[in-house]
């Protein structure tokens, strides 16, 4: 892992942790390279299930934290872990990543032309001390056509993106008319409010 930068702003935390990002998502690795924050990927796999009663930020929040506890038994000092969890709502519907692409087709149409909000929440993890945020973005998206979904759900890889979009593919640049909040918060990292929450953790 490379060496962080005496410059940069947040050097007094990552001269003491090492930080993991536990997310096999090419978008968050991208999204934390571009902090100029040097991480590696350790990722442990789990169920992304959650109590039927549970809504909205709880969800998200619920899951990030169940992934950083995959990590209990094995983190060591001067380890940081970072976890996250999207999901996409919509009228109160949890739209997760779907199953195949007619699974993918259905929730297209129900998101067009229809307003529904991004969800992700992160779990900062250490031996000591655990933080859980979140941030909510509404997406609004125009109305689509069969052809323009069909279009999308050829050429692009929707099974791995709650709602089955990826705002910087492009749908998003076609069908997203209006967007309130963190646009890299519908990518699956809220960034600035990441870089926030690290300014204050350490120590």
């Amino acid at each position: 892992m490379e060496r962080i930068d005496p410059a940069h702003p947040l050097y007094e935390l990552l001269s003491h942790y090492r930080i993991i990002l536990a997310s096999a998502s090419p978008r968050r690795k991208s999204l934390l390279s571009a902090m100029d924050i040097p991480f590696e990927v350790r990722i442990i796999p789990v169920e992304e299930n959650y109590p039927e009663e549970y809504q909205g930020a709880r969800i998200s929040e619920f899951i990030a934290l169940k992934k950083a506890m995959a990590f209990k038994e094995q983190i060591q000092d001067g380890e940081l872990i970072i976890t996250a969890d999207t999901i996409v709502t919509l009228d109160g519907e949890v739209l997760g990543k779907p199953a195949g692409k007619v699974h993918a087709a259905e929730m297209l149409n129900k998101l067009s032309g229809k307003m529904h909000e991004v969800i992700t929440s992160v779990c900062l993890f250490t031996t000591s001390r655990q933080e859980v945020f979140s941030d909510t973005t509404k997406v609004f998206f125009n109305t689509l056509t069969p052809a323009e979904i069909h279009y999308y759900l050829d050429r692009y890889q929707p099974t791995d993106k709650a709602g089955a979009y990826g705002i910087q593919e492009w749908i998003g640049y076609t069908a997203a008319s209006r967007v309130e909040g963190s646009y890299y918060n519908v990518m699956g990292l809220p960034v600035e409010k990441l870089y926030n929450r690290l300014k204050r953790f350490y120590p």
